[in-house]
């Protein structure tokens, strides 16, 4: 029988093989970023994370008035992901993108011109601010870095 490593990482609390992970930023976002929950049930991202390395399910932020996701974060061939790359917030949420400097220049695009970064960027003082009222499945990408999967996702939900 095999070991979800969501539940595994819950449980031991990001301790793994005498390790602690605590502390160190990884290719889900910040150090704080592993004591959000994920969501129970997955939003339906029509397979938009099927290739995403660092995806892991939803990080649960509903109730927060601001939230600040990673842009150029490390997941398995360099910095080109989302940290974390997918969050649920309510309605009303400040998201804020902040660039890390790694991975080169990056972007942040939502389908369908939701929400739009501008020209990528190289700099580790970059942000990008949107507020998100509707809710929705809000699926966005890095132009530069799509081949590599660097693709995000914001679930606005009703709690």
């Amino acid at each position: 029988m095999g070991i979800d490593r969501r539940k595994f990482l819950r449980a031991t609390g990001g301790t793994v093989a005498g390790g602690v992970l605590a502390g160190c930023p990884d290719g889900n976002g910040t150090e704080t970023d592993r004591d959000r929950p994920y969501l129970d049930a997955e939003p339906n991202y029509r397979g938009w994370f099927d290739n995403v390395s660092n995806y892991e399910g939803t990080r649960d932020y509903r109730g927060e008035s601001s939230v600040t996701i990673q842009v150029g974060v490390e997941g398995g061939i360099g910095y080109f992901k989302y940290g974390p790359p997918a969050i649920a917030v309510s309605a009303g949420t400040e998201v804020v993108w902040e660039w890390t400097g790694r991975g080169g220049a990056h972007n942040v695009v939502a389908e369908q011109g939701r929400f739009d970064s501008g020209d990528p960027v190289d700099a580790d003082d970059e942000t990008f601010t949107h507020t998100f009222d509707d809710p929705a499945i809000y699926r966005y990408l890095c132009e530069p870095h799509l081949s590599q999967n660097m693709l995000g996702a914001v679930f606005v939900g009703l709690g």
